[in-house]
């Protein structure tokens, strides 16, 4: 809640203004009544899913993977990010390109496929990532840490 999605928004819409080839997602809020009901990954081709919903009980039936009151959509983002994710790392161009990914957080790392792609982005050449990382509180989420040490990465804390 300090700004994080809407600072990556605006340097989105300031980079593709300059015609730097970008792909990626962000998350955004999904309110209903004024209060938030969940999130949802939008891509910056304009595709839109949900990736959690408040939960209106709190039986786990099937597997279910949560974060708080929110249930995660797995399938949903894995739709959404794996493809763009997938096409970013496989392209040949020789221009750079920067990979939007809003966020590296607790939701998205449930999904294997998703740290592997992440890993996969950033050890790939050519590609600048310009992403958002949760601030540590509880235990560590390891690809996050990963991703902090990395002497390739620069950190700004968004306050």
């Amino acid at each position: 809640g300090v700004g994080k999605t809407t600072l990556i928004w605006k340097v989105t819409q300031a980079l593709k203004s300059s015609g730097i080839p970008i792909d990626g997602f962000y998350t955004e809020e999904v309110r209903e009544g004024g209060r938030r009901t969940g999130f949802d990954v939008v891509t910056l081709s304009g595709k839109r899913g949900p990736l959690s919903r408040v939960s209106s009980d709190s039986s786990t039936s099937r597997r279910e993977y949560r974060v708080g009151q929110y249930v995660v959509d797995l399938v949903s983002f894995e739709q959404l990010v794996l493809p763009m994710l997938r096409n970013v790392n496989h392209d040949s161009d020789a221009e750079k390109k920067i990979c939007v990914i809003d966020e590296i957080g607790k939701m998205e790392l449930f999904s294997q496929a998703f740290i592997q792609a992440v890993r996969q982005t950033l050890t790939g050449s050519g590609t600048v990532v310009l992403g958002t990382i949760p601030i540590p509180k509880g235990k560590p989420l390891d690809l996050v840490e990963e991703i902090r040490s990395r002497k390739d990465v620069k950190v700004f804390n968004v306050s």
